[in-house]
């Protein structure tokens, strides 16, 4: 049977937290034991439980192991104090080294600006005029780019609109080239009038009489 994996919170019900706490210390214990022997270390373990009774496991003298703890905590400390007041001194210089730079670049902002120049020699003066120089010369350069790229813009829109002009005047004369077929197209006066000349009269009688009337007429 698979065994389920712990929750590691307070157990609630006061019988299973003192049984879990008698198995747990007891193999704690061994386990103390166990690195003693094996790794030759010199171990001390000191449990309470929670009624207040003592447990406790030590390879030699417990004494002597807290004594020994205590040595190496009053070594450790001021090494440890010497490492913070060192590290506290490298950002105390860092920041110092910092408001130094800070402070170069403001003023040589404000000489970029035309401030402050009369404690300037004239190596200063003509570095800042080259610098200066060099900067309008790279703006005036990037503006020329600008302008270039504005017009190509401006051209490619001009040839769009002059070809939908094109296109939109070419439509009219399309509609006025193309022939007007009208759907109810009535007979006109002269076919009228040679329909009207047809002879409609009807003729009953031998065809010899009909050829003398038409011949008298």
């Amino acid at each position: 049977m698979v065994r389920g994996k712990t929750q590691m919170k307070r157990i609630e019900n006061a019988t299973s937290r003192q049984v879990t706490f008698s198995k747990r210390r007891n193999g704690l214990l061994k386990k103390a034991f166990e690195l003693s022997v094996l790794c030759d270390a010199e171990v001390a373990l000191i449990i309470f439980s929670p009624r207040g009774k003592l447990y406790e496991f030590a390879s030699c003298s417990m004494q002597e192991t807290i004594g020994r703890y205590q040595r190496h905590a009053r070594e450790v400390q001021p090494a440890k104090e010497a490492s913070a007041e060192e590290n506290m001194q490298n950002l105390k210089e860092e920041t110092a080294t910092l408001v130094k730079k800070i402070e170069a670049v403001e003023a040589s902002k404000r000489r970029l600006l035309g401030e402050n120049l009369g404690s300037c020699s004239l190596e200063e003066l003509q570095q800042l005029e080259s610098q200066l120089e060099r900067s309008v010369s790279k703006i005036r350069a990037r503006k020329n780019q600008v302008f270039n790229e504005q017009i190509k813009q401006l051209r490619k829109k001009e040839k769009h609109l002059a070809a939908e002009n094109a296109r939109l005047t070419e439509k009219p004369k399309e509609s006025r080239s193309q022939p007007i077929i009208a759907e109810d197209a009535s007979p006109s006066e002269d076919t009228i009038s040679q329909i009207s000349d047809v002879e409609t009269d009807l003729f009953i009688g031998l065809p010899e009489t009909r050829i003398r009337r038409l011949t008298n007429a």
